[in-house]
């Protein structure tokens, strides 16, 4: 009887520690910030969960997001910059933040 009080008690902690180990990476998820489009391509803009990086998911503009396959951005620290990135690079815009050719 006592051993199974023992068993219990120091089964208890380990699972405890074992579940707030994994929650931090399971709760972790990607979220959809805006879409739209711009030239002839459109966008996704992701945000990783706690808003740190930014990333596009890019397709032609006649391409069907759920099917089709889309090209993935490197990370930007802001929607700021991602965004620009998508009017210099996909959407054809001349904007002052775009880089010199």
């Amino acid at each position: 009887m006592k051993t199974v009080k023992i068993l219990k008690l120091a089964i208890l902690p380990i699972f405890t520690v074992i579940t707030l180990m994994a929650a931090p990476n399971a709760a972790l998820a990607d979220y959809l910030r805006s879409e739209g489009y711009g030239g002839e391509y459109r966008y996704e803009l992701w945000s990783t969960d706690d808003g740190s990086n930014y990333y596009l998911k890019i397709w032609p503009k006649d391409a069907d997001p759920q099917k089709d396959s889309y090209k993935t951005t490197r990370n930007f620290k802001s929607s700021r910059d991602a965004l620009i990135y998508f009017d210099c690079n996909y959407a054809g815009k001349s904007l002052p933040e775009c880089p010199k050719r």
